[in-house]
């Protein structure tokens, strides 16, 4: 299992701005965040849960935008879309945690089962599709889709959309996740 350490040893060892970087170092302020939560006070838990809520709907729109379409060509399509299948996956559950109250045992317990999910996820990312990527795209081309991630990084929100909040209908619908998600998407997207 790759440790946060790891992960940001192995993104040093890129160059500057290079996506497969940016996305190791995003894989290790993951793992920080769910371990944050593991032993936080209520007050951390709610503010490292919304941290890394928000820090999932960069990434995986990021993944979706950006590194699906180039590991469809670098390490095929099977694995671009199973990875594809664990994020929808994983914003379900996301879902379900954004409606369940911080302090409880089954928020905790189901916590942990998607910490293993995700852990799994970046796991298959970090040695099918990375290495794939690296191999097969110029440097230049990684640090432009290093740079499209960084532009996401600071347009996303990290709250709900200004349509949705407020309006428990929208966030019932939708939840905050996925207005973050949409969010990020756009900003990929320009």
């Amino acid at each position: 299992m790759s440790s946060a350490e790891t992960e940001r040893e192995a993104a040093a060892m890129l160059p500057s701005g290079d996506v497969v970087a940016l996305l190791l170092e995003q894989h290790a302020r993951i793992r920080g965040l769910f371990a944050e939560i593991a032993v936080a006070d209520p007050d951390g838990r709610k503010r490292a849960f919304d941290e890394l809520r928000a820090l999932l709907a960069v990434h995986e729109a990021a993944e979706e935008l950006i590194v699906r379409p180039m590991a469809q060509k670098t390490a095929g399509e099977a694995e671009a879309e199973a990875r594809n299948a664990e994020e929808k996956e994983a914003a379900k559950v996301l879902k379900q945690l954004e409606g369940m109250d911080v302090t409880s045992a089954e928020f905790l317990r189901t916590m942990a089962e998607f910490e293993q999910a995700v852990s799994a996820h970046a796991e298959h990312e970090e040695q099918e599709e990375f290495p794939a990527i690296v191999a097969q795209c110029t440097v230049l081309q990684r640090r432009t889709m290093g740079d499209r991630l960084r532009r996401a990084e600071h347009l996303a929100p990290t709250h709900p959309h200004p349509i949705a909040a407020g309006n428990p209908t929208a966030l019932k619908l939708t939840g905050p996740f996925a207005a973050m998600m949409d969010k990020a998407r756009d900003a990929i997207g320009h």
